[in-house]
């Protein structure tokens, strides 16, 4: 089954909930993480994953009560505006391990030279760096369609001063960001 993602985060940004397993319009979708590669499919924001239907990272999964009693999936019933949050608190947590990364975990990649332990990842390898700024911007957007719905819906954005401890610490490590100077 191939689903459109865009499509089904478009209709969750428009108060329509349908389940992407049996494909029912829903009042409220069980939210929740799994591990389980086989609920891969239903993980909007996994989409474009690299290890594709082999992974097993923790991912943030959505469907209907009944479908996700038949998946084994454990969560919380929410509605579009409380699904939007956690869709939002996630992607958050991408960005923060993203930056994670470009500040010191990307040094356990490498076989460090002595001259190369005040080097960033940029310098060690350009191509790396390149991929984690293309996925790194990706979140970046996605992170504002979502500050942007709340304004739209003139509901507070959660924990509104994640955002410029965020762009403290990406400008910090030299990095520009989308999300503000």
């Amino acid at each position: 089954m191939q689903i459109d993602w865009e499509e089904t985060i478009n209709k969750i940004l428009h108060d329509v909930l349908t389940c992407p397993r049996c494909t029912k319009p829903q009042e409220a979708l069980i939210v929740g993480y799994s591990r389980k590669p086989s609920l891969n499919a239903f993980a909007p924001r996994h989409r474009n994953c690299p290890r594709g239907d082999e992974c097993d990272a923790r991912k943030l999964i959505t469907l209907c009560e009944p479908c996700a009693r038949l998946e084994g999936l454990p969560g919380q019933p929410m509605d579009a505006v409380q699904a939007l949050e956690t869709y939002m608190l996630d992607c958050r947590r991408d960005l923060e391990e993203s930056l994670d990364y470009l500040a010191e975990y990307w040094r356990d990649d490498y076989e460090l030279t002595a001259d190369e332990l005040d080097s960033n990842l940029e310098e060690v390898d350009p191509d790396v760096f390149k991929e984690e700024t293309q996925w790194r911007q990706r979140l970046e957007e996605e992170y504002l369609r979502y500050h942007r719905e709340f304004r739209d819906r003139n509901r507070r954005i959660p924990s509104p001063g994640w955002r410029s401890e965020y762009v403290e610490e990406i400008r910090a490590l030299g990095y520009d960001t989308l999300l503000g100077e």
